[in-house]
């Protein structure tokens, strides 16, 4: 494979300039993919290193933005990211989700520029998502107008853009393109599995309703019939009024809301505030933005079945 190396843009040396080599050990990922004699590819986060990694194989080499442990909301791209990006073949991303790295995406030259955003449907969540049949009002939410983009923990939606990430590997890289195709097709089917595990395990449940710290689960929640009330909107650091937390301990007990979930990536404080307040259990449900020691599983499929568990212990599933 003739891998293409191309001199770094105007844009992107300026931007380099602009951000200051100080910031050079500050945050992220290394995302120094040259010279690897493979298709290079730059993954915003884990998510998109995941379809990466497990569609190319061995003619890939992936580096990932967003460190292990990191909050990859809270991203601030580096310059030697920014020339990581610049000097690689692909860069695989998931469009609004890191402002940094959409600014960083659009500045490169580089061929080949993957927007996973862009290969599904995304849609405009608040904090409650779902058939619950409840009337909350989150029409003041300021998520409520904003497209949410935790596309990857909806299996099915999480499985379409692996398609188009696929046929976009074939295309830059048409040497290897046989490979990507049964890579992709392997990867869809167990995508497939796990959507019906999903769909059979909580199919018949106590209650449809589940409460998270982070609004990342509305695609989820709406594929599989069920209700998200998050206690935050889509960004997981920010508060809750007094009036929401009021509101989600009433909803808690008119729906036997037996649990509270949190995730690994940020504090569980304010959930276990709540749940102690309401007189209910805490557990963690993996929104899988990054794989730590304190996952539950090593990898996207692992996590997910672990989220399966907890989900179908909080609901009551039969």
């Amino acid at each position: 494979m003739n891998v293409r190396r191309r001199l770094i843009s105007a844009a992107a040396a300026a931007t380099v300039t602009a951000l200051g080599i100080a910031t050079l050990t500050a945050c992220g990922g290394d995302a120094t993919a040259a010279g690897t004699g493979r298709f290079d590819v730059v993954a915003s986060f884990y998510p998109m290193a995941f379809l990466a990694d497990r569609i190319g194989g061995n003619h890939v080499h992936v580096t990932s933005l967003t460190s292990p442990g990191q909050e990859p909301h809270d991203l601030e791209i580096s310059p030697k990211q920014i020339i990581g990006i610049e000097k690689s073949d692909a860069v695989l991303y998931l469009k609004n989700l890191q402002p940094s790295v959409d600014a960083a995406v659009a500045q490169s030259s580089v061929g080949t520029k993957i927007d996973a955003a862009s290969l599904t449907t995304l849609e405009q969540h608040g904090n409650e998502v779902g058939g619950h049949a409840a009337s909350h009002d989150t029409s003041k939410n300021e998520e409520a107008s904003g497209l949410d983009p935790h596309i990857w923990l909806d299996p099915v939606r999480y499985a379409q853009v692996a398609e188009g990430v696929g046929k976009a590997f074939e295309k830059a890289d048409p040497e290897h393109a046989a490979d990507y195709r049964k890579n992709t097709a392997a990867l869809v089917e167990q995508l497939d599995a796990l959507d019906t595990a999903f769909k059979d395990g909580l199919a018949h449940t106590r209650t449809k309703v589940f409460i998270t710290t982070h609004a990342a689960f509305g695609y989820l929640a709406e594929r599989y019939g069920l209700t998200e009330e998050a206690i935050n909107g889509l960004d997981p650091e920010s508060e809750p009024s007094a009036a929401r937390v009021k509101d989600l301990e009433t909803m808690a007990r008119a729906d036997g809301v037996s649990t509270v979930f949190y995730e690994t990536l940020v504090s569980d404080k304010t959930a276990k505030t709540i749940a102690a307040d309401a007189g209910l259990r805490t557990d963690v449900l993996d929104p899988i933005e990054g794989i730590t020691g304190k996952s539950r599983g090593k990898d996207y499929f692992a996590v997910q079945q672990a989220n399966l568990k907890a989900l179908r212990t909080a609901l009551g599933a039969k």
